[in-house]
């Protein structure tokens, strides 16, 4: 399994539950100029004139039940995605038959870019909750960046921001003490709901603590373990999915402390 880095070498509220009907089938097209996640996602720093070039690509939305597969392992590659509402997963199919996780992503993050090495993805994709997505033609976009040099950065910009979460996935795997991980796990969630306007201290997991451990490289016993540590020690309070964390400064003071 290649690395985003050596496929491109090769080539405050809380998080709203989505009461919606999703359907599979793709909607109206959407701009990125008006959305409220353009800082973060797809156009995050380009110029109004620019943005109104991404804006004619016109991109469809489609809707996903929980559960529902945006796209399979394997499968031809033409189009990336822009989570614009839910929560997706990203897995892959293990040689002895598991799934292991690779991902989490959340309004205004990209997914499908793990097909651009050999426009083949690497990787499976489905939604956790009712979810939508803006589907952007990759061979469209490259059209775009070849007479826009801001375009170009923008697609350049998007390499690297998976190169990051790579990166940060692979320090979170890389610590040896697993409440850490899940520490670390907690921050990162923290971070990107803060960035999207939502709180920091309080969110739903969408994700069940079997994904997190495949995520985290811990076991669904470990993670609970962990869990409740935190939870004895008055770092964060847990009611199922719903976390809240009592104090988000002391949580980066601790994980920070041992990194």
């Amino acid at each position: 399994m290649r690395t985003v880095a050596q496929q491109i070498t090769a080539a405050p509220r809380a998080m709203p539950m989505i009461r919606s009907e999703p359907v599979s089938q793709p909607t109206s097209g959407v701009r990125c100029s008006s959305c409220r996640f353009k800082g973060v996602c797809l156009p995050g720093g380009l110029e109004p004139g620019d943005l109104l070039l991404v804006d004619s690509l016109a991109f469809a939305q489609r809707r996903l039940h929980e559960g529902e597969p945006l796209f399979h392992e394997g499968e031809d590659a033409r189009f990336i995605y822009a989570v614009h509402i839910g929560t997706l997963k990203s897995s892959i199919l293990l040689r002895d038959g598991r799934q292991q996780v690779t991902g989490f992503q959340v309004a205004g993050e990209i997914v499908g870019l793990d097909g651009v090495a050999n426009g083949r993805h690497a990787s499976s994709v489905h939604a956790l909750e009712a979810s939508q997505v803006c589907t952007i033609h990759f061979a469209a976009l490259c059209d775009l960046a070849r007479c826009n040099a801001h375009v170009q950065r923008l697609i350049t910009r998007l390499l690297g921001r998976e190169i990051v979460r790579e990166q940060e996935h692979m320090a979170l795997l890389g610590d040896s003490d697993a409440r850490h991980r899940l520490e670390g796990f907690l921050l990162n969630i923290s971070r990107r709901m803060r960035e999207r306007g939502y709180s920091a201290s309080e969110f739903h997991l969408r994700m069940t603590r079997a994904e997190m451990g495949s995520y985290l490289g811990m076991t669904l016993e470990t993670v609970s373990r962990s869990f409740s540590a935190l939870q004895r020690q008055g770092v964060l309070e847990v009611d199922r999915r719903h976390v809240r964390i009592n104090d988000v400064h002391a949580l980066a003071q601790a994980h920070g402390a041992i990194n």
